[in-house]
């Protein structure tokens, strides 16, 4: 992504609260957080998450939005259209499939139920889930982690991005299902030596969920966070194929060059389930982040192990806690969250640490990495304010490492465009 297309948003969310949160009042821990990595936040510069949402559309995306919330309130851009047969113009309101976001919710549940005693984060999974797993040494942290080693099944299940989708539109997996796929592929690392993302983590977090409680996993989401935040917006839909009410119609790019767009926007995702079956809207988005980062989901110690990362990669810009994505900003920001790949949709939903300042965004296609990359300019856009034209010269003549949105955008599916 170019860094002429980075510029700055800024503005504020009103306080969520959770019955089953422990508060987590205002305290020097959290005062230094925020000196730590914004001592004066950024002046809003609405032009770059204009251009970086216009990148995303010139590079394939028939649509696209942001939504920024700070101290100075709300501020939101949208560009082309949710529903390219009505030519509707994208609306900031409308819900979408936010993909991987859901691994943020299934953890923030999960977490919730360890502070209560019923699982412990570094017990072996086949503990709770006896002889589900081949290899007892694999925790409930290293699913949360990615780093069971688990295969990810989505690999051969998309290999060829349009006709794997149709295969599996309309069908319905039971999470057994989705872990027989992944087993019956070899196992990617030792449990605990190194990060390998796979969605087949997140099956098994939903299994661990509904064990735990004796209840489906989507009732574990209504209670646990869309009731107390008040997410009226937002959904786990499965094995449902609608989105109901306003809402983006996605598009998906078939593999082969110049073909025409596949509208993928009902399905079951019962491919992902507790790995990616949520619907949400940009505003539910920026509440969740923002109240999670607040600690009004979960406990200070929580918190803490939550956020305590691993690098992803080499740039040393980028990382993952527990369900959750670090990325570190070219002006020494730190946001966390996560991003989303769904057919037809891609979402970045990030927060500063102190969740005063969050970031909701999301392009209507797939399966066209340069869109994701370019959507994720609204980032330093978003967090970072506008560069300098000097230093953004520079930027663009020659990106370096330490721009994390000078980086491919991370694959949460496997891609061929």
């Amino acid at each position: 992504m170019s860094a002429t297309l980075i510029t700055a948003l800024v503005a504020g969310v009103a306080p969520a609260t959770s019955a089953f949160a422990t508060p987590a009042p205002a305290t020097a821990t959290a005062a230094s957080h925020a000196a730590a990595e914004a001592p004066v936040a950024p002046s809003p510069d609405m032009e770059g998450v204009t251009a970086a949402l216009n990148a995303a559309m010139a590079n394939g995306a028939p649509g696209a939005m942001a939504r920024f919330t700070g101290p100075e309130g709300v501020r939101s851009r949208t560009a082309g259209v949710q529903d390219r047969v009505s030519g509707a113009p994208m609306d900031i309101h409308s819900r979408f499939r936010i993909g991987s976001v859901s691994k943020t919710f299934s953890t923030v549940v999960l977490l919730q139920l360890v502070q209560e005693g019923k699982l412990e984060l570094d017990a072996s999974v086949n503990t709770y889930l006896p002889g589900l797993l081949p290899d007892d040494r694999i925790t409930v942290r290293h699913l949360l982690t990615h780093r069971s080693g688990l295969a990810d099944y989505t690999n051969a299940m998309f290999e060829h991005t349009v006709p794997g989708f149709e295969a599996v539109r309309n069908r319905v997996f039971s999470y057994q299902e989705l872990v027989d796929l992944s087993l019956s592929e070899p196992r990617t690392t030792e449990p605990g030596v190194s990060y390998k993302y796979s969605n087949a983590n997140f099956v098994v977090v939903g299994m661990l969920i509904e064990k735990a409680t004796g209840r489906p996993v989507s009732d574990a989401y209504e209670r646990r966070i869309f009731e107390p935040l008040k997410l009226r917006k937002t959904s786990y839909v499965h094995p449902d194929t609608r989105i109901k009410g306003a809402h983006v119609r996605g598009y998906l790019h078939p593999d082969e060059d110049g073909g025409a767009l596949v509208d993928s926007t009902e399905q079951t995702v019962s491919w992902a389930q507790s790995a990616g079956a949520v619907i949400s809207s940009p505003a539910d988005l920026n509440t969740f982040t923002s109240a999670l980062m607040r600690g009004r989901l979960l406990s200070p110690a929580m918190m803490d192990a939550m956020t305590t990362v691993t690098p992803t990669d080499t740039t040393n810009t980028r990382f993952y806690g527990l369900g959750l994505r670090r990325y570190d900003l070219s002006c020494g920001t730190r946001v966390y969250g996560h991003t989303g790949t769904v057919q037809g949709f891609y979402t970045y939903t990030f927060s500063t640490r102190d969740g005063s300042r969050s970031l909701s965004a999301m392009a209507n296609t797939s399966n066209h990495g340069a869109a994701n990359t370019a959507l994720g300019g609204t980032l330093e856009a978003a967090f970072c304010g506008k560069k300098p034209a000097a230093a953004a010269s520079r930027a663009a003549a020659s990106p370096t490492a330490g721009d994390v949105t000078s980086l491919p955008a991370e694959r949460d599916l496997p891609e061929r465009y």
